[in-house]
C-alpha cells in the first residue's frame, strides 16, 4: 500500500481545517497548562480519526501521524494527568479500531533531536522520554506492540566512532519498554558519513532485531556499494511484518530549486513496481495525499 506523512492538504484547506498537529508555544503552556494541552490533544485525536476515514475512502492505507504537537508538551506530564483523558482515550480507541478493522498502518517518525545513541546521557534520556511518549500514544489506541505500527527513527550520528555508537544504541534498546522496543525501526541516512542500510543491518539490527526502513532516496547518498534492490532486500529481511520503505525523488530532478541534492521534490513521477509489490511505501513529499492520488491514477 501507499501512504503519506503528516498534513492532508485537502482537509487542511477546508474552511474548518482538519489537522492533528495543534500545539502551543512555551508561554502558552506556562499560562494555560494541562487543560489547554488536553483540549488540543482531544482535537488532534478527533481529526486523526477524520483523516483516517478520508484516507480509507480514497484507497490510502498507510499514514504517518505527525510527531510534533500531536499531544502537546507531553514531555512535561503523563497522559493520565490530562483532565479530559477519558474523552481522549475514547477517541484514541476509535482510531485504533478503525485502523485494525480496515487493515491500515499508522506510524510515527520522531524528529532528529531524538538521538538514542548520543554520547550525552541527558540527550539519551530525552530520546527515551520522547519514544516512550510515542509508544503510549499507540498503546492508547490499543494498537498491538509490533512493527506493524512502527516508530521510525535515525540513529542520530556516528560521533566519531560507529562501533561505540552502535554499542550505545544496543544498550539504549535494553532500557526502553516493550511499547517502544517492539515498534522501533531504524532508517538509513542521506549521507555517506552516516548510516547505510548495510551498516544498520550488520551493526544494529542483527543484535537488537530492530527492523531497518529502506529509504530509496537516502540510499543514493549512502549506498555502501549496494544497489537499490540489494539494499532493499537486506532491509526487508529484518522485518517480521510487511516491510516499510520511504520513497521520494530529488527536487533537482523536477527542476525545482534546492540547496542540496538530498532535498525532496514536491511530487514524484512514479514508484518502482518492484518496491510497491514487496513493501508498504511512504511517499515523502509536500504533495502528500495529492501525490499518492497522482500515483494511483498513473498506475
Amino acid at each position: 500500500m501507499l501512504g503519506y506523512a503528516g498534513r492532508n492538504n485537502t482537509l487542511r484547506d477546508q474552511q474548518s481545517p482538519v489537522r492533528c498537529n495543534r500545539g502551543m508555544q512555551k508561554k502558552t503552556w506556562n499560562d494555560k497548562g494541562l487543560p489547554y494541552a488536553g483540549e488540543l490533544a482531544e482535537q488532534n485525536f478527533r481529526d486523526l480519526l477524520t483523516i483516517l476515514k478520508w484516507n480509507h475512502e480514497h484507497g490510502i492505507g498507510f499514514y504517518r501521524c505527525t510527531s510534533q504537537s500531536f499531544v502537546p508538551w507531553n514531555s512535561q506530564y503523563k497522559l493520565q494527568s490530562l483532565p479530559n483523558i477519558d474523552t481522549i482515550r475514547e477517541l484514541a480507541v476509535q482510531c485504533g479500531e478503525f485502523i485494525q478493522e480496515h487493515n491500515m498502518r499508522l506510524s510515527f517518525h520522531p524528529d532528529y533531536f531524538v538521538k538514542p545513541a548520543s554520547t550525552t546521557e541527558s540527550t539519551r534520556e530525552k530520546a527515551r522520554k520522547s519514544l516512550e511518549n510515542h509508544g503510549s500514544w499507540l498503546d492508547l489506541m490499543n494498537l498491538p506492540q509490533t512493527n506493524e505500527y512502527p516508530i521510525n527513527i535515525h540513529i542520530g550520528g556516528h560521533y566519531g566512532d560507529k562501533e561505540s555508537t552502535a554499542d550505545r544504541f544496543v544498550e539504549f534498546m535494553e532500557t526502553v519498554s516493550s511499547s517502544v522496543a517492539d515498534r522501533l525501526v531504524i532508517e538509513n541516512d542521506d549521507s555517506p558519513n552516516l548510516w547505510s542500510v548495510t551498516e544498520l543491518v550488520d551493526k544494529i539490527s542483527s543484535i537488537t532485531d530492530c527492523p531497518v526502513t529502506f529509504d530509496y532516496h537516502h540510499h543514493t547518498f549512502s549506498s555502501d556499494g549496494t544497489t537499490y534492490r540489494e539494499a532493499f532486500a537486506l532491509a526487508a529481511d529484518t522485518w517480521e511484518n510487511r516491510p516499510v520503505t520511504h520513497y521520494s525523488e530529488p527536487a533537482v530532478l523536477h527542476e525545482e530549486e534546492a540547496d542540496r541534492p538530498q532535498t525532496h521534490a514536491s511530487y514524484v513521477d512514479r514508484v518502482p513496481s518492484w518496491l510497491q509489490t514487496q513493501a508498504d511505501v511512504m511517499i515523502e513529499c509536500n504533495g502528500k495525499e495529492l501525490a499518492v492520488s497522482q500515483i494511483q491514477t498513473a498506475t
